[in-house]
């Protein structure tokens, strides 16, 4: 019986770790994520998830414009991956 009871305490232990390591960062990295795609603007310098970098000229409600080395491209709000610093614009 105590046998029983000590496998099942450490089978919840291992879940609570794999939730705490694992699951919760991951969840905290999807909602940063999507705040930052809600918080876009017109004038934005950023790099999308294929690695094309552009700066936005318009956004709709799930795409956005952007120009890219003087072609404008229209791509998902989801292929947004990051802002571009400014010091690397500086060339």
């Amino acid at each position: 019986m105590a046998g029983g009871a000590n496998q099942l305490v450490m089978i919840v232990l291992m879940i609570a770790v794999f939730y705490f390591f694992m699951i919760r960062p991951q969840m905290k990295k999807q909602k940063e994520l999507k705040k930052f795609r809600e918080g876009l603007k017109a004038g934005d310098k950023i790099v999308t998830i294929g690695g094309i970098h552009g700066k936005i000229l318009e956004i709709a409600d799930s795409t956005v414009l952007i120009q890219s080395e003087g072609t404008k491209l229209r791509i998902e709000k989801s292929a947004v991956s990051s802002a571009m610093e400014d010091t690397l614009q500086a060339k």
